[in-house]
Parts: structure tokens; sequence; C-alpha cells
């Protein structure tokens, strides 16, 4: 599933909205209405994303569901067409008319979902807790709402993990099959060797964009690799403003003094396009520059050398939600659509990793053929998440703020703009 920067920015701007829009809505179906649907079994109606090779899954998931359940057959459709998709399922919550099930929920969605009313607790069904946790594992743990249920289940993942073009790394002299990429000072150093030598214009090419989700693609994973997983938010406090939390911006600042970085948006794809000899990306990536580079790709390195490294997840997952008059049939569509086989389908025609704890024995014949995916499943392991607080979009953005002011464009010290975004964010994590 390639993601192109256009797209990215259209659909978390409209979470932006939400935060603000729908910060006082609540509530929900009354408690009699809402504990008969989730038994109710009948049609429903499910949404998934309009990328190609999902649409490809959800379609023969749906026949193969239809097949065997008359009575409860699936209405399919591709998500419909909006701003973005985040946007459209807040119109249909806000409407009454959204589907019982949509796979394409963003993470830092759902607490507004939530708080729209607009979702089902998943652990309301009597097997639900169990199921999660039997198919996830700990990583769920992170998908937890404030309140401690699960509204949606962990479903898929992009681990974010480093790519590099050989052919560029070959021409400044640099060793294409085993790179030095494994601590952040070797990055570094390959990333003055690769613009010095003239093999690239630039080393890295992040989006220096100011939307509060880019920290999803240069500090956060570096910093899940540096603390060895530890989320921007733990017991209600901000955790970045640490010594660890600074090494990783220092290391940015360094990359953008020394212009091994750019400081201004690119309108493509730099990577793709061989102006920028690394980039942060997920599996989706592998299908999506096959044939135009000759990549490769190592995990997100961090100070030290290390065994396993953690990065950021970049997840989609799946919810139930309240409009949803037949709430059992979703529950049975929804174990149904990531069992065993759906998520071994899902993984062998999207590239992207399901959220199983089993991921890489379950499906080793898979990864013994598609060896560049193994390493994706072995990260998925090793992930962290956003922070599921209704005030995650402002907490994000206090933190870019932060960030391009003293680490990109430099018109702050990383101690003072960290200090002062660890206290604003502290503030907003404890609002409810």
């Amino acid at each position: 599933m390639k993601r192109t920067t256009t797209i990215r920015l259209l659909s978390m701007a409209a979470i932006a909205v939400m935060g603000t829009g729908l910060a006082a809505c609540g509530g929900g179906a009354g408690s009699s209405s809402a504990s008969s649907a989730l038994t109710a079994k009948g049609p429903i109606k499910i949404w998934y994303s309009n990328n190609e090779s999902e649409v490809k899954w959800g379609k023969e998931m749906v026949a193969s569901w239809n097949s065997t359940h008359p009575d409860q057959k699936i209405d399919a459709q591709e998500i419909p067409a909006g701003k973005s998709s985040e946007e459209t399922i807040g119109a249909a919550i806000t409407a009454g008319n959204a589907p019982c099930l949509v796979f394409n929920t963003a993470p830092v969605a759902v607490p507004q979902f939530q708080r729209q009313g607009g979702l089902v607790a998943l652990d309301s069904f009597p097997d639900g807790a169990q199921y999660i946790k039997d198919r996830t594992g700990d990583l769920a743990d992170q998908y937890k709402s404030a309140d401690g249920k699960t509204y949606q289940l962990p479903w898929k993942s992009n681990p974010v993990v480093l790519f590099y073009n050989k052919d560029l790394f070959k021409k400044a002299g640099l060793d294409p099959a085993n790179p030095k990429l494994g601590t952040e000072s070797e990055l570094v150093d390959a990333a003055r060797t690769l613009v010095k030598s003239g093999a690239a214009q630039k080393a890295i090419w992040p989006s220096p964009a100011s939307d509060y989700f880019q920290s999803w693609f240069d500090f956060y994973p570096f910093y899940a690799a540096n603390t060895q997983g530890t989320p921007l938010i733990k017991d209600g406090k901000a955790t970045f403003n640490t010594d660890q939390g600074k090494q990783v911006a220092q290391m940015f600042q360094t990359l953008y003094k020394e212009n091994l970085a750019s400081k201004e948006t690119y309108q493509g794809d730099s990577f793709a396009e061989g102006k920028s000899a690394m980039a942060l990306a997920g599996p989706w990536a592998i299908a999506a520059y096959k044939g135009k580079v000759n990549f490769g790709a190592v995990p997100i390195p961090g100070a030290q050398k290390q065994d396993k490294s953690y990065t950021f997840s970049d997840a989609k997952n799946v919810a139930i939600y309240s409009a949803c008059k037949n709430q059992g049939t979703a529950w049975d569509v929804l174990k149904f659509a990531t069992s065993k086989d759906e998520d071994g389908k899902l993984l062998s025609e999207t590239g992207q990793m399901p959220m199983r704890k089993d991921l890489t024995t379950v499906y080793s014949d898979y990864f013994a053929k598609n060896p560049m995916y193994k390493t994706f499943a072995d990260q998925a392991g090793r992930t962290v998440e956003v922070p599921q607080l209704t005030t995650a979009v402002q907490i994000w953005q206090t933190f870019r703020d932060a960030w391009n002011k003293s680490v990109i464009f430099g018109n702050q010290g990383i101690d003072d703009a960290f200090k002062s975004a660890a206290d604003k964010i502290d503030q907003l994590a404890a609002q409810k």
C-alpha cells in the first residue's frame, strides 16, 4: 500500500478537525438497545479501504462469508469518497448511518470516534477480550482506551524501517551488501559520505512539514529504537524530555544543519526518484519500489547497537460501530476476517503484517518464499503506537511544533523546546 504525502495530509488533517469539532460529543445507545444489538444476527454493511490490493482481499473475504451465511450476508463497499476516510467515518457516526465494520480505522482517530458514542467496546462480547489476546498478544494493550476498554481490533501494521538505495551507496563507496547503519552515529557518517561524494542530493528526506503526524516518520521510530519501545506518553506523562529523546533530536539537527536532509518539502517521492539515498517506510514500500530502486532495508538504529530494534507501527485497525443493529453478526464477521486463513490471505495479497503474536511461525512458508518481508514480520512484534487519548492530536501537534522550531529550523534550543513541550503535553494528557 503506497502512502503518498498528499493522501496522508488529507487523511490526518481531518482528524485534527475532529479533535476540536467533536470534543463536546459523547454518549451512545441506551443500555437495553445496546445489549440486544450485541447478540442480534442478520445482514450487515462494511467498508474497506480503497487500496487496490485490500479491495481484492475484501471482496474475496466477503464472497467466502456470504457463500455460507445466506441469512447474514455482508453488503460491502469501499469507504465513500471524501477528504479523508476519518472525516467520512466521523460524519457517518454523526448521521447515525455508519456501517457495522470499517477495515481501515486509524488508531489516532479511535478516541474521538469513541467520544462521539460511535464505537462498540469489543470487550462487551463474551469472548472479545480473550480473542484479541489470543490473536495479538501483549501488543494489544497499546490499543486500549483510557477507560480500560478496547474499541478497536489490532488488525495490520506497517512497521517502519530504514530503506537505502544500494546503487547510491555503492557510488559513494559504501558497502551496499552490509551497510554500516547499525547506530545513529553510523547513519550520520554514511549520510555525510553520500552527500559529500555527490552520490545523492540528500542522504534522507523526511517531510519537514508542520503537520502533527509527520513526527511518526522521523522522530518516533528512532525514539522507539533508542528506548526499546517507550511510547510518547506513559502513565499519563510525556517521556521524550530525556537524554534518549534529545539524542534523537540532536542526530536530526545535525542532518539538517549539514544539509544532509532538506528543510524543503519534496513534491513526489524523493527515494523513488533517486534524490535521497535513504527513506523511512513500511512493507508497502517493497512493492512500491520494486523495479524502481535497487534497495535494501535495515532496522531503525538506536544510539547503541542492539539485537532487537523497536519502531513505530503505522497500524490500521477494525472497529464495530454502534449504529450497527446486528452486532452479533458483525463480531462473527470480524473474527472470520481476522482468522488464521484470512490473515494469511491478507499477508500474501497486500504484504502488510497481520497483528498476530504467531506471525512468523504460522506463515513460515510465505516468509521463506518472500524473505524481504521476513524483516517486517520480525519487526511487527516490537512496535509502539500513538497514545490512545482524546487529546492525542493536540499532543502530537505540540511536539511537532517544538521539533520544527528546534530541530529543523534551529529557532529554539532543543532543551528549552522539549521541556516546554513536555510540560504542555503533561497537561493535555491529563484532560479527560
